[in-house]
């Protein structure tokens, strides 16, 4: 399989994956591995999760992939020169010999996933072998592309799925793999539990990489570390090691991935100044109940219309049936009709830019978190407006995706998401 970057003119089928030599933790030389691991950067709640994540363990990996200074600068400098101590004190070891690693997660009420790490070429998008569902922000490429490029590394891996089908071959070796003593094993604090496994059969390499060459993949999770690996891509004279990006891919034909909503939280927007601007645009309904039967309302009411919940106030607020005229001039009309009517695209074109005018690329306004009633809780402590999603079918993420058509930013979270500190790529290697 060809591996060449991406100035030469050959013609692209499918994923181009390679194996690498992966950066791991010694266990002899931390606390636990639970105890060095971390959500993804744009999943840790901040400040509260992070400072726990801190305190787990001087070596927790969050101290590369959200490393706290003054200036943007001096994080980058303290993550590049965290990453460079650890490797000289043998915290992080390099694996002997390049490969794939099988990557599995369960959790305590059946769920099972397994996948496939290692570094897959960067295509452009004209290409359609990794199509995005989601928009990104500027902002944060430019922050991630400045820790890459400090630290020379993939500190944590994008999460990308694709569909197998009766002739695909990677299942085999994967089921095959799991069956073998792991590399590590660890169960985090959440409940999961992680193992990982590498390939390095060169028959098993050549059966993996040539199955997925058949494939393209969808962007579960991790939009803004794919457009920061092609920045770094267009940066540097191919080949280079830039050509590739860390990535876990998993079939969901296979192991169907959960998908939850990521939520909002409006800073500088109380809950009755949200409430008062939607007068007669649309229907508000009290719910003097749990978090969990607020949900299940929600629910319910996205089945007919538009919905979401506001708290912040003590109390939950269901927003549904928004006036049609308001959203035939707040809408764009220049998409499909399933984009159009995303619970996304309406937060946003009509409620966030027209009815409550912020700017939804500021940090300053709008924070998105995925955990629900960490959100709610951060309303409450300062005073804004949690704005709470339902989520969308993986089914309608894909086909949009096919057709080009982006979703508005932080539309989805697709789940469970890598444990990051389990396997790294640095560039050197």
């Amino acid at each position: 399989m060809n591996t060449a970057g991406h100035s030469e003119a050959t013609e692209r089928q499918g994923l181009e994956l390679t194996p690498f030599r992966g950066l791991r933790y010694d266990p002899d030389r931390v606390g636990s591995l639970a105890a060095v691991t971390s959500p993804p950067y744009d999943v840790v709640v901040r400040p509260d999760g992070l400072h726990h994540l801190q305190a787990a363990d001087p070596h927790n990996i969050v101290r590369l992939i959200l490393p706290q200074a003054p200036t943007p600068e001096a994080r980058n400098a303290q993550a590049a020169a965290t990453l460079t101590r650890w490797r000289a004190e043998g915290i992080l070891t390099a694996d002997p010999e390049p490969g794939l690693y099988v990557y599995e997660q369960r959790d305590g009420e059946g769920l099972l996933q397994r996948g496939v790490i290692g570094t897959l070429r960067v295509s452009d998008p004209s290409e359609q072998v990794v199509l995005p569902h989601e928009d990104v922000m500027p902002h944060l490429v430019a922050d991630r592309a400045d820790l890459m490029r400090a630290t020379s590394a993939n500190l944590e891996p994008l999460l990308l799925t694709y569909r197998g089908d009766s002739t695909t071959t990677t299942a085999g070796v994967v089921e095959r793999t799991a069956e073998k003593p792991p590399l590590l094993a660890t169960t985090t604090e959440d409940g999961y539990r992680h193992r990982l496994w590498s390939i390095t059969d060169p028959t098993d390499l050549t059966t993996v990489t040539t199955d997925l060459a058949r494939h393209q993949a969808l962007i579960a999770d991790g939009h803004h570390r794919w457009a920061t690996y092609r920045r770094l891509r267009a940066e540097h004279p191919s080949p280079s090691p830039w050509d590739h990006g860390l990535v876990l891919l998993v079939d969901t034909a296979r192991y169907p991935l959960r998908v939850r909503a990521i939520h909002r939280l409006l800073h500088q927007l109380p809950v009755p100044d949200a409430l008062t601007a939607l007068k007669g645009r649309f229907r508000v309904r009290r719910l003097d109940t749990s978090l969990p039967q607020a949900l299940s309302a929600l629910a319910e009411a996205a089945e007919e219309s538009n919905a979401y919940l506001l708290a912040g106030d003590g109390t939950f607020h269901l927003v549904d049936r928004p006036d049609p005229d308001l959203l035939a001039r707040t809408v764009p009309a220049d998409r499909p009709a399933a984009w159009r009517t995303l619970d996304a695209t309406v937060l946003h074109a009509t409620l966030l830019d027209h009815i409550w005018h912020l700017p939804e690329d500021s940090p300053a306004h709008i924070a998105y978190i995925h955990d629900t009633a960490a959100t709610v809780e951060k309303a409450e402590q300062d005073g804004g407006t949690a704005v709470l999603m339902h989520p969308v079918r993986e089914e309608l993420v894909r086909d949009l995706a096919r057709q080009g058509v982006t979703m508005p930013r932080k539309s989805t979270s697709f789940g469970p998401k890598p444990a990051s500190g389990l396997v790294l790529r640095v560039l050197d290697l």
